[in-house]
């Protein structure tokens, strides 16, 4: 049932996972195969309703809403929250980690990245596995976000749990250009 409930989510279709989880409300916390929530899916298909509707059933994934607007690149968002207070150092109440300087880095918009590194999030901040947010800039080989994420800090040098630095992983990705720069 799981599995039906999951995919109905990524459908978007609204009427059966409210059925679902109306029959199964331990529905309403199930993770895909990757640890995803419910909800986090809803919102990696674009299923604005049914995220909603599992919010209004109880469902939670453990992600921060200023994680989550980095992620999805809501700029005002982000900016209103942080304004509001929110947290800049909030990690995931999961097993990912992920702060939102992170979901900033992840979502290669540099207004998102600058706002919460300006808001005083650290650049050097691990997250599941030792990933910091240079990691991800490296292995996408975004020049733009790793100077950005260096003018505030990072350190190229920081290796991951497998021992991996941002200019091992630029190198393994095809991005000899963006290791030379890191290593400079």
């Amino acid at each position: 049932m799981e599995q039906a409930f999951l995919d109905a989510v990524k459908a978007g279709n609204e009427d059966e996972v409210r059925r679902l989880v109306q029959g199964s409300p331990a529905l309403a916390g199930a993770k895909d195969g990757n640890g995803v929530s419910a909800i986090l899916l809803a919102a990696y298909h674009g299923k604005r309703e049914v995220a909603a509707a599992l919010v209004e059933v109880g469902a939670q994934d453990g992600f921060y809403p200023v994680g989550l607007a980095a992620f999805f690149g809501h700029l005002d968002a982000v900016r209103a929250l942080l304004a509001a207070g929110a947290d800049v150092h909030a990690m995931a109440r999961n097993p990912f980690k992920v702060r939102p300087v992170h979901a900033a880095a992840a979502s290669r918009n540099l207004d998102i990245l600058r706002a919460v590194l300006e808001a005083g999030g650290d650049p050097n901040v691990p997250q599941q596995q030792g990933f910091v947010p240079l990691h991800e800039a490296a292995s996408s080989g975004n020049r733009a976000t790793a100077e950005l994420l260096v003018k505030h800090g990072a350190n190229p040098r920081l290796a991951n749990e497998a021992g991996k630095t941002s200019i091992d992983l630029a190198t393994e990705k095809g991005h000899p250009d963006l290791a030379v720069w890191l290593a400079g």
